[in-house]
């Protein structure tokens, strides 16, 4: 095999370079900020949001995630029918790794109560938020080509978030929605009590 080699003189002489793909890129769609607000919702056609066949992968960033209820869960589900109901049926699985600032505690593990089974509740994205003033949940969901339908929907996330006891817990969630039907809208929230404040914002990835 030959191998081509470029002159100083071969560069200063060129008249023309190749274009370099845009694929890969992010398109900021909607952000949504939190304001003691029950529930977050992503609906397709509504609010200049987009989720159907524009893009392949949609990936949702969460930042500074804070709960009004100590303890409690962020959470999410699907719908089918443009928010009228959030109940797709999803199998999942989950595991995180924690350490307490103590230093009094740390570990990985698999989750039980974060992975579902052919459940229609909501997904677990990670567990037991604090709401005290420096308590907050960051991280991002992913999810794949939710118009399809011909296949199941999968998701990935990956959220850190402060636990109401002062561990450092990082959290991987995976699984897929069991619908062939489009999913067309997305709704976040608390397993109990309000989200106080954070932002979601949602992208579109070519």
């Amino acid at each position: 095999m030959s191998i081509v080699k470029l002159n100083n003189r071969g560069v200063k002489d060129a008249t023309s370079f190749g274009s370099i793909s845009s694929l890969g890129s992010m398109t900021l769609i909607k952000k949504l900020t939190a304001s003691s607000s029950a529930t977050l919702s992503f609906v397709d056609g509504a609010s200049g949001v987009v989720l159907d066949n524009t893009y392949k992968e949609y990936l949702f960033t969460f930042k500074n995630i804070h709960p009004a209820t100590d303890g409690s869960d962020f959470t999410f589900n699907l719908s089918t029918d443009g928010g009228s109901n959030y109940n797709v049926t999803k199998t999942s699985t989950g595991f995180d790794a924690y350490h307490n600032e103590s230093d009094s505690g740390a570990g990985l593990g698999y989750d039980t109560e974060a992975d579902l089974a052919q459940s229609t509740s909501n997904q677990i994205l990670v567990r037991d938020v604090g709401n005290d003033n420096d308590q907050n949940a960051v991280g991002y969901l992913h999810l794949f080509n939710p118009s399809s339908t011909t296949f199941v929907k999968h998701f990935m996330a990956n959220v850190q978030h402060t636990q109401e006891a002062d561990y450092s817990i990082n959290y991987f969630i995976a699984g897929y929605g069991n619908t062939t039907s489009a999913v067309d809208a997305v709704q976040f929230l608390m397993s109990s009590g309000n989200i106080d404040a954070g932002d979601i914002c949602l992208y579109g990835i070519l």
